[in-house]
């Protein structure tokens, strides 16, 4: 087995920056789906040329590389111990080269590890089988797209639903508001695995286990075969689209699987992943640890470069308007809901750990005017110890509703960008103050990291890598005004229409 590290290196490094070819062919239909000119179709152009990036240049698809899941079959007599070391060292290696962004964190300390390693990470599941070979698959699985898992306990009353009962109409009205609830903040559109039976905690682990099938398998049990297509043609009839932003295409896939339960409980559970949906595996020799065999490998590979590059000269380029830090409240105030907007100059990042500071303490440079960037880059230094992002695309902001506006108000700050949206709190302080929420392209981390032209410094580096307050000087940075200073909220306004289209589904479907 003296392979079998190199192998578990290999499977990091393409999960991570190649999407697998099953994926590709779901984001072509979609983009070959959407309206020429919308908000839906500038994102997943901006989608596209980021994975056509990753695959150029071997680096992660999405700055949030997750939590790493690995599961393997194993035959009889394997060194699981020798294993799992292995993939310790290979997760260790693979942060350390940049492909792994640092995301394991103490839950009671707060401090970063720094190398992916700790208690519960990353997640190592055996199973023994009869075969002769390993199979091994790993699913890189965001913050953002964790986030919008959910459980149902039926019966229970849902939005938009009314009852869902004990029953496959019931399961069917969950799954649909599974998907209704993630709007656009786990990145959509998105891939959905659900879990219907066991406990809570079977339950989750049978939802994850779903997205681990291939997109295009045909379920061989017919009523579930059935659950999946109805949800995935009528989640598409939501209008919550490409990041929220409305659009043709919400859900890219929909795999369900059932075991049994007790009684007195009848658990749905839903695993949001967002499209970035990066999961490979490999058949191993059990006896040199080398790859015999990629999976998720089958069928036409779709070359998103060639695609980029034939397009290039077909796209018009929708109107858009330069900001430049520091920017004024006048400035601020003629900007409106549906705006492009493209930034050249200095931005700071924070995520969650950064508001919570500045909730409480002085900030460490002057923000008045200036633009907070929600994003935790993947960053390396270079041989004269100077830093560069290797991947940069935003978190989810709604995390930060609590601390927003009055972080805004109080150190001056104009304009927020992340993904997702934000809440009310936030909305009225931007019209209070005179601010703006941008929204940049989920996922698109390296296209991001590619208008990112120097790193001039950082500030509070204890809270991590991720967590820190990096100074970006960017050059044509593009985002799309989603919430403005005058009370409107795209967010806002396409959550209230899916629910009302959401409510047409109401009635039973399945006999």
């Amino acid at each position: 087995m003296e392979k079998f590290y190199e192998s578990m290196v290999e499977l990091i490094v393409e999960t991570s920056t190649r999407l697998p070819r099953d994926v590709r062919r779901a984001i072509q239909k979609a983009k070959l789906g959407e309206n020429a000119g919308t908000r839906a179709a500038m994102s997943l152009d901006t989608i596209t040329d980021n994975i056509a990036m990753a695959d150029e240049n071997v680096s992660p698809i999405c700055q949030d590389t997750g939590l790493p899941t690995f599961k393997l079959k194993v035959p009889v007599g394997a060194n699981q111990i020798k294993m799992k070391e292995a993939i310790k060292r290979a997760i260790a290696e693979a942060t350390k080269t940049g492909k792994l962004r640092p995301n394991s964190v103490d839950s009671l300390t707060g401090g970063n590890t720094g190398d992916n390693l700790g208690d519960g990470t990353p997640v190592i599941k055996f199973e023994q089988w009869e075969n002769d070979y390993i199979d091994a698959r790993l699913i890189l699985k965001g913050g953002g797209c964790e986030n919008k898992n959910i459980q149902y306990s039926l019966p229970c009353e849902l939005d938009g639903l009314g009852r869902a009962g004990r029953d496959l109409d019931g399961i069917r009205k969950c799954v649909m508001h599974s998907v209704y609830q993630a709007q656009g903040q786990g990145c959509s559109a998105g891939f959905i695995g659900v879990g219907i039976g066991g406990d809570r905690t079977s339950g989750y682990e049978l939802a994850k286990e779903q997205l681990f099938r291939s997109n295009e398998d045909v379920n061989p049990i017919p009523e579930l075969r059935e659950l999946e297509e109805y949800v995935l043609e009528n989640a598409n009839k939501l209008g919550i689209g490409t990041m929220g932003f409305g659009g043709e295409t919400t859900l890219l896939g929909c795999k369900a699987g059932a075991i049994n339960r007790i009684p007195a409980s009848f658990f749905v559970s839903v695993a949001y992943n967002c499209w970035a949906f990066r999961r490979l595996g490999m058949k191993i020799n059990p006896e040199t640890g080398e790859v015999q065999e990629w999976l998720y490998q089958d069928g036409e590979e779709i070359d998103f470069a060639k695609e980029v590059a034939a397009a290039a000269e077909e796209i018009i380029p929708a109107e858009e308007i330069i900001l430049e830090a520091p920017i004024t409240e006048e400035k601020i105030r003629s900007l409106k809901v549906g705006d492009v907007v493209k930034i050249t100059g200095m931005m700071y990042t924070g995520r969650d750990a950064i508001h919570k500071y500045l909730s409480e303490n002085d900030a460490p440079i002057d923000l008045n005017g200036q633009i907070i960037y929600h994003c935790g880059p993947v960053m390396l230094k270079d041989e004269n110890e100077q830093w560069h992002v290797k991947a940069a695309g935003p978190t989810t902001s709604i995390r930060e509703e609590p601390y927003q506006g009055d972080i805004m108000k109080r150190f001056g700050i104009r304009a927020v960008i992340g993904k997702g949206g934000m809440g009310a709190k936030t909305l009225k302080a931007l019209e209070e103050h005179g601010g703006v929420y941008l929204n940049a392209i989920g996922g698109a981390a390296q296209y991001y990291a590619d208008c990112i032209k120097s790193v001039e410094g950082v500030d509070l580096m204890q809270f991590g890598i991720p967590e820190a307050m990096w100074h970006l000087k960017v050059q044509d940075f593009k985002a799309v005004v989603t919430m403005d200073s005058h009370g409107n909220s795209l967010h806002k306004d396409v959550e209230q229409s899916s629910l009302e289209r959401l409510a047409q589904f109401k009635e039973p479907v399945f006999k």
